[in-house]
Order: C-alpha cells, then structure tokens, then sequence
C-alpha cells in the first residue's frame, strides 16, 4: 500500500501555493515545539497553468535527532520517512489539500533544520528553496489551574495552538463524571471531551477549528467549574 501511495506521487510546498511559473525564493519558516510534541506542518500546492505538469520535490536536508521523525502524510496516510523525493500530476487549476509535513519532536530538548527543494519535472534550472526551521524546548514547568478532592487539573498547552493541544489531569473519584467541553466566542459547542480514571492526559485536536480565541470548561457531574480561554493560530 506504501509503494502504491508513493507511485501515485504528490508534490510538497510549505505555507503557500506554487504556481507553474514558480515565484518566491529562499523562503523560511521558524516553528516551535516542546519534547514530545507531533506537529503537523500544512502544505499545499496549486497548478496555476493552462496545461496539466508534473512536480518534483526533493528534501535535501533534515537530519533527526535518535528520537525524532519526519515525514510526509496526506490526510491519514503518510509514507516512510526514508522518502525523500517524488511527484503528483496536477490539473489546471487543481490543488492538492490535506498534504502535511508530520514532525515528531522527541525527547531532547535541540534544534532541528529542514530544506526543501521543488521544481517542475525536467526543469532543474527553476529549483526553489523552501527552509524551516524547527526548536525543541523543554515543556515549561506548569502549576494546577484546579484542584479538588474530585479532580486536579493544569492548563492546556501548548497556547496558542497550532495543531494539537494537551491538557494533564487526574481523577481522584471514579464516581464523579468529568468532561472538557470547547465553545467559541459566541458560546457554540465545538467539541466535547470525556475525562476517565483511567488517563491522566487529554489530547485535543483542532484541525476543524478556524484560528481564533476558544474557550475550554471543566464539567464535573454536568455542573460547570471552570471556564479558561486558548487560541487556535494555524
């Protein structure tokens, strides 16, 4: 299925469309990440020709810590981290969605350099640089933002966020029914999240979420007790 995927081929710009006549140069994006973060990076490509062409793009530098990884994913399928090069076909006006850069961040605490090179097939002369890079942080020291003989809770992190968050916490009463619900400014539900004995960390995800301010409540036995805000920055 790995073979096929590659075969099928798809071509890979960070943070903006490329047209056939390809534009912008030396391009660079400086993420942020905390030890054992996953970040999705979007990517995205349009055909803006009158005629259908192929794409190339080749990583040309990226070396990951002994505990990191990186690779290419569309939607839910990502190929092995050892591709390094390949092509999609694209229409006249066709743009390809759903295409990610995944990076896992490890354990260590370092700085990590990507550098991707792109052009269309056959034309090596009008290659492009696309840079990023990234900095693993130690996750910040954070103190509860509630305690109870229920439930004790931090903060989400990281905020602002850009692909994924987290929130830490532990029930001290299997009894007691503990849910994390999200709403926008205008008070709508955009997701509800069930809290158990049996974890002790919350993952949220916020791919359907437009950037903006959110806010997060903690129910416990359906009675609302605490109300925090987070921003979505994508």
């Amino acid at each position: 299925m790995l073979k096929q995927l590659l075969l099928l081929g798809f071509f890979v710009f960070l943070g903006g469309d490329i047209c056939a006549q390809v534009e912008a140069s030396d391009l660079h994006d400086n993420l942020q990440a905390t030890i054992n973060q996953t970040l999705r990076i979007p990517l995205r490509i349009k055909n803006t020709s009158d005629k259908p062409q192929f794409y190339v793009i080749r990583k040309t530098k990226g070396e990951m810590g002994d505990t990191q990884k990186g690779y290419f994913c569309l939607g839910n399928k990502c190929l092995d981290p050892t591709i390094e090069e390949f092509s999609k076909r694209l229409e006249p006006g066709e743009t390809l969605f759903e295409l990610y850069y995944t990076f896992e961040s490890g354990i260590q605490a370092t700085q990590t350099a990507l550098k991707f090179e792109y052009f269309p097939k056959g034309n090596t002369q009008s290659v492009q640089e696309k840079n990023v890079t990234i900095v693993v942080e130690e996750r910040p020291t954070r103190t509860y933002i509630f305690q109870s003989k229920e439930i004790t809770m931090h903060d989400v992190y990281p905020n602002p966020i850009q692909y994924q968050a987290f929130i830490d916490y532990k029930l001290h009463s299997e009894s007691v029914k503990a849910k994390i619900i999200i709403h926008n400014i205008l008070g709508k539900n955009m997701g509800e999240y069930e809290l158990n004995t049996a974890e002790n960390r919350l993952k949220i995800e916020v791919d359907d979420l437009l950037p903006g301010v959110y806010f997060y409540t903690l129910y416990l036995d359906n009675n609302g007790i605490l109300t925090r805000k987070m921003m979505v920055r994508k």
